[in-house]
């Protein structure tokens, strides 16, 4: 299978499937809700998850319009339909009395990076009122601490060791982790988010792996949401290419088309070896975004936030949310 990036368990499961290789201890589901296009992807067991290079467990893949035209019905139901992806992974541990502790990873400055920390910006946090203003909470508000962590080049302190420090101190029953991914396709970029059971290893999708953040590494369980904002450069050129290759083809040149059919039919693996090892020549680990991916950013964190923000305040409206984060 090409050694192409993506933190998506749907597309890892697609490479396999396109290249016709057998896959066994996997389950795969699509549904539609409103237009959200919801699919899931079950790993079973370690054979199949050494296949599709991601751990055994659930994730769930929400498809959505694209952020920018969002419409305001679209945008309430994306925010509900991850409340309740969250809040069936969670139960019954949400029903404990401690605390769930979200985090933001990722870097601030980088704007592709920078989801993580956008949306414990607009969390509802709720843990010190209980012990310092308990006559504000009332029966519909959950404890939610969070934090930001940054990444290693700025702190000097891996990830996991600063979740793995603050878990000891606050003991949450649960763990969010919040961070920017990395797709295959530009065509999921900032219109799919990824809930999956199984924690993260940040930086994985960027060839960055850090520690993993996982209930293995917090003694908790740890769930990941994930917006793909960039793709590798060598996987735009690959499609981009084939795309040409095809319109060449339908122009039926007769004089060309010997070796434009010779072109297609080049290994698939090889041909995107050698695309990616002359992009990467120069510029190693190149990764592109869209140029409005400061909007995106917003309206993703927004959307993450405020599906958060439902599964552990019940009963809440966007009206509450607002006037709590104002």
């Amino acid at each position: 299978m090409q050694n192409i990036r993506t933190d998506l368990a749907i597309e890892r499961h697609a490479l396999l499937t396109e290249t016709a290789q057998e896959l066994t201890g996997v389950t795969l589901s699509d549904s539609w809700e409103d237009d959200i296009k919801t699919t899931r992807v079950t790993i079973k067991d370690k054979g199949a998850a050494q296949q599709l290079k991601k751990p055994a467990g659930t994730y769930v893949t929400l498809q959505l319009t694209d952020l920018r035209y969002m419409k305001n019905e679209s945008y309430e139901a994306a925010c509900k339909q991850i409340a309740r992806e969250i809040t069936a992974m969670l139960n019954p541990i949400s029903k404990k009395k401690q605390p769930v502790l979200i985090i933001g990873l990722g870097n601030r400055a980088i704007t592709s990076d920078s989801l993580g920390p956008a949306v414990i910006d607009r969390l509802m946090i709720t843990r010190h009122l209980f012990s310092q203003a308990p006559e504000t909470i009332t029966e519909n508000l959950g404890s939610v601490c969070a934090i930001a962590p940054g990444v290693l080049g700025i702190t000097g302190i891996e990830t996991e060791e600063i979740i793995r420090g603050v878990t000891e101190k606050v003991n949450p029953c649960a763990i969010i982790c919040v961070d920017a991914l990395a797709a295959r396709s530009m065509d999921r970029v900032m219109r799919t988010i990824q809930i999956c059971d199984t924690g993260i290893n940040p930086g994985s999708g960027v060839g960055n792996n850090r520690k993993e953040i996982s209930q293995k590494t917090m003694g908790v369980p740890v769930l990941a949401i994930g917006v793909p904002t960039v793709v590798d450069a060598a996987t735009i050129t690959h499609d981009t290419l084939n795309i040409v290759i095809d319109s060449l083809l339908d122009a039926e040149n007769e004089q060309n088309s010997a070796f434009f059919n010779m072109l297609k039919n080049l290994d698939s693996d090889e041909r995107f070896s050698l695309i990616q090892s002359s992009v990467s020549k120069e510029t190693p680990n190149f990764l592109t975004t869209p140029k409005e991916i400061d909007i995106f950013i917003n309206k993703a964190a927004e959307i993450v936030a405020n599906g958060i923000n439902f599964a552990l305040h019940k009963d809440i409206t966007f009206s509450d949310i607002q006037q709590y984060i104002s």
